[in-house]
C-alpha cells in the first residue's frame, strides 16, 4: 500500500467513526504503529484531522445522525448497563423527564417498574409504558414525532416541558465534550433537549463512551450544565478527567 493510499484510507476510518487509535489503524492498514503515527502527524499538519493521545478523532462535526433502528443495536450491553445505574440514581416518588435516543429507551424499561412519574420524549418509551402499566406513572407530553426517530419536538412540546417541573432529567446525546458540551445533531431536537434541562432540578446524562469527546451540529448546554454523566468503560480517559474538572459527576458502569 501507498502512503498516500495509507494516508486515503486512515482518513476516511477517522472521518467514519469520530475517532481511532493507533492500534486500530495499525490493524487496518497492516502498517507499523511507528509508521501510522508519522502519518497521523502529517494528516495534522494538513489539517485533514486532529491528533490525540493515542490516536486521531475527526475535524468534521457529526452532522449525520445515524437511523435509530441501526442505534438501537448498537453497545447494547453498556447502554443496559448504563440504565441500571441511571435507574439506581432515581428515587422512588421522584419525577423524571425521559429523553428520547436508545440509551434513554433502556432507562424507560427499567422505570416503568418503579414507583415513579415519568414523561417521556419518544413515541418508542410512551409506547413502552402504556403496553405494561405497573407502579410507574406515565405523563405523555404533546409535541410532533421526528419521523423514524419517534422523539417529540415542536411547539406543543416546549409548552409541556415548560408547564411542568421535574425533581431529574435523563438526557442523552449525540456528542459531548467538556469543550464543547452536550450536543445534537437536529436542531429542534437540541431545542428540546435544551428545554429539559431548564425544566429540572438535576441532569442526568446517559450514553456510551463513543460519544464522548464528538461534537455534533447543534448545541445544548455547557458541559458544567450536567450533574451526573453515566457512561460505559470505552469513554476515553482523557475527556473524562475534563468533565469531572469541570463539576460533572461521572459513574462508569
Amino acid at each position: 500500500m501507498s502512503n498516500a493510499d495509507r494516508h486515503a484510507l486512515i482518513a476516511k476510518a477517522v472521518r467514519d467513526s469520530g475517532g481511532a487509535t493507533v492500534q486500530e489503524l495499525a490493524e487496518l492498514t497492516g502498517a507499523s504503529e511507528m509508521t501510522i503515527r508519522r502519518d497521523l502527524d502529517a494528516l495534522a499538519a494538513q489539517g485533514v484531522l486532529e491528533r490525540v493521545r493515542g490516536g486521531a478523532r475527526t475535524l468534521l462535526l457529526r452532522g449525520e445522525e445515524p437511523p435509530f433502528a441501526l442505534r438501537a443495536h448498537e453497545a447494547t450491553a453498556a447502554k443496559r448497563r448504563i440504565a441500571a445505574e441511571v435507574s439506581a440514581l432515581v428515587a422512588d416518588g421522584e419525577s423524571v423527564l425521559l429523553d428520547s435516543g436508545t440509551t434513554c429507551l433502556e432507562v424507560a424499561r427499567l422505570l416503568r417498574e418503579r414507583p415513579v412519574t415519568v414523561m417521556p420524549l419518544s413515541l418508542q418509551a410512551v409506547q413502552l409504558f402504556a403496553e405494561a402499566p405497573g407502579p410507574a406513572t406515565l405523563v405523555v407530553p404533546g409535541g410532533q414525532p421526528r419521523a423514524a426517530e419517534g422523539a417529540l419536538t415542536g411547539p406543543l412540546t416546549l409548552a409541556s416541558l415548560a408547564a411542568l417541573r421535574f425533581d431529574t432529567a435523563v438526557v442523552g446525546c449525540c456528542g459531548l465534550s467538556a469543550a464543547d458540551g452536550l450536543t445534537a445533531y437536529d436542531l429542534d431536537d437540541a431545542t428540546v433537549k435544551k428545554a429539559a434541562v431548564a425544566s429540572a432540578r438535576r441532569v442526568v446524562a446517559a450514553t456510551d463512551g463513543g460519544k464522548l469527546g464528538r461534537t455534533a451540529f447543534a448545541h445544548v448546554v455547557p458541559a458544567a450544565r450536567l450533574h451526573t454523566l453515566v457512561t460505559d468503560a470505552s469513554a476515553p480517559a482523557d475527556e473524562v478527567a475534563a468533565l469531572e474538572a469541570a463539576g460533572t459527576v461521572v459513574r462508569t458502569v
